[in-house]
């Protein structure tokens, strides 16, 4: 099969003026290397892409691909994960992981745990916060935890995120409106185990393959897995394949929650347990990190002993999977 990739380099953005934070989602070339390698080894034809304008001008120059893989993240706006998939839906081209819906759902946080709640899955209580006068409205058992409502890769989370006080909660929300122009999400902050749930498969086939405890070392933001903490993973974090009841449950509610929110092929789950032990959905994740060494995505399957290459060919099988229905209908016309 000939088969594109869609990317986001982090370079490329960072050259254009880019801040480091505003970049955070964004790949470096290895992780473009190392799945362009894994495809290959697989005994597939790939082409790079590139960003959405690139996709843009290869379309309408004519190109097609029998099937694209996306990790594209967007730049702008609260549908930018979106915007990739949807123009290839508008083309007709097939492509890996979620569809537009389901990448829409999960990029708010606030949308994505209301989905959750309605569904019965336990997930902490919250307020949203879009001016300052919301406010008045949160009525919440402190301590809180206040994050962005639309960002990924721990942005906009410091050791500041955790408050104790309405002070503390005016300000940090405050910093969070003026940097990041979206809603803040205001959470019952949960003291327990962290949890990431690595997902594979779509609606039935989805199933859990291992759970990772997410372990703050003494020189990390504490009781936060911050930006910095994840951009400081290998100096800061320990990563634990767990597999005790909480972990279980943990690993329940992910899939579950990933088979409501309509998430697809591969990607992960957060989850963090309460005072008692009780896991909770934090958010998901349908378009996870892919680095090789530096994703939790691919470092919890090396650690239930899943290669990068098996990984890979498993998220293709599973879009080929999704697709073979639509190719027999069409046949049967």
């Amino acid at each position: 099969m000939r088969i594109g990739l869609t990317y986001d380099l982090r370079e490329v953005y960072l050259a254009e003026g880019y801040s480091e934070e505003e970049t955070a989602e964004f790949d470096r070339p290895d992780t473009v290397d190392a799945l362009d390698a894994a495809i290959r080894s697989l005994g597939h034809e790939t082409d790079r892409i590139g960003r959405l304008p690139d996709l843009l001008e290869r379309l309408v120059s004519g190109d097609r691909w029998d099937l694209v893989f996306n990790i594209a993240e967007g730049l702008r706006g609260s549908g930018r994960e979106a915007q990739v998939p949807a123009l290839l839906d508008a083309y007709g081209i097939p492509y890996t992981f979620s569809d537009p819906v389901g990448l829409c759902v999960t990029m708010d946080k606030s949308v994505a745990k209301r989905v959750v709640r309605d569904a019965g899955l336990p997930t902490p209580a919250f307020a949203l916060v879009g001016d300052m006068e919301d406010l008045d409205t949160v009525d919440l058992p402190w301590p809180l935890f206040a994050k962005p409502s639309r960002e990924g890769t721990g942005k906009g989370i410091t050791a500041a995120s955790k408050v104790r006080s309405m002070e503390e909660l005016a300000a940090v929300c405050a910093a969070l409106l003026a940097a990041f122009q979206q809603p803040v999400l205001v959470e019952t902050f949960l003291p327990g185990r962290e949890f990431t749930v690595g997902i594979l498969g779509t609606g039935r086939s989805a199933r859990a393959v291992g759970v990772m405890e997410v372990v703050l070392r003494d020189n990390a933001d504490a009781d936060v897995y911050s930006y910095a903490n994840k951009e400081w993973c290998e100096e800061r974090v320990i990563y634990r394949l767990v597999d005790d009841d909480e972990a279980r449950e943990a690993a329940r509610i992910a899939v579950e929650a990933w088979k409501i929110l309509g998430c697809r092929d591969a990607g992960r789950i957060d989850v963090r347990s309460d005072a008692r032990g009780r896991p909770h959905f934090l958010e998901a994740n349908p378009l996870a990190g892919l680095h090789p060494h530096h994703s939790d995505l691919p470092i919890l399957c090396t650690l239930v002993g899943i290669s990068y290459e098996e990984l890979i060919g498993t998220i293709l099988d599973e879009a080929l999977g999704r697709l073979a229905p639509k190719k027999i209908a069409k046949t049967h016309r």
